[in-house]
């Protein structure tokens, strides 16, 4: 019998991701995993109404009330500790984790990010700059990503994938919330559960997925 898996959910905004694994915790699609603690890394984020209102814990760890990187950590290390969090999910998380948590906490951490990694990530692509950097490239595809968090922004083992067709007359809105849609909410909450029903595998910088049919 697998231990039922503690989820930490980091955020700092609208927390539309946030929400996703929400619903899909609710219809039963997350297996074997909880979120029991949501983390934000500014007061105004809305992601914080959403946990209240799913009566879920919550903590603000600003950055801005920390000069230096190593304290954020160390408050954030402060904000989980006791709380038994098995993974921690960044989901639409904007400051970058220090190698003290990451440490910590070694392929217990899962990001989304809004491309097909490799393309479009890394240090200052977040947020809308993907999707401005995408449709400036002239690609016809993007997509998300689900992965493993290490020292090297967005450079953790993938997860899962999945494409999105560009369509002529998009902008960045437009492409932003058909890959919310159309990729994020699905594979982050089905990532969320093949990492809580411990069905990934991590060789090298790889994954392999226990029990896929496909």
């Amino acid at each position: 019998m697998l231990k039922m898996k503690n989820i930490a959910v980091f955020v700092s905004g609208g927390g539309t991701n946030l929400q996703a694994l929400i619903d899909a915790q609710e219809r039963g699609e997350i297996k074997n995993g909880r979120i029991v603690f949501v983390l934000a890394s500014n007061d105004r984020a809305y992601a914080i109404q959403r946990a209240e209102k799913a009566d879920i814990e919550h903590q603000v760890v600003s950055r801005k009330a920390y000069a230096s990187s190593e304290d954020y950590d160390a408050a954030i290390l402060a904000a989980l500790e006791h709380r038994d969090i098995d993974l921690i999910v960044l989901a639409g998380f904007l400051s970058i984790l220090g190698p003290t948590v990451i440490e910590k906490y070694r392929n217990r951490i899962i990001n989304i990010h809004p491309s097909l990694i490799p393309l479009f990530c890394g240090d200052g692509f977040y947020g809308k700059k993907v999707h401005t950097a995408v449709l400036a490239s002239g690609m016809k595809v993007t997509g998300a990503t689900a992965h493993f968090v290490n020292e090297i922004t967005d450079g953790g083992a993938i997860i899962l994938q999945k494409a999105v067709p560009i369509e002529q007359g998009d902008n960045e809105d437009i492409l932003q919330y058909r890959v919310m849609r159309q990729a994020e909410w699905e594979i982050l909450p089905r990532a969320v559960s093949l990492v809580c029903e411990e069905r990934i595998r991590i060789v090298g910088n790889r994954t392999e997925i226990l029990g896929a049919t496909n």
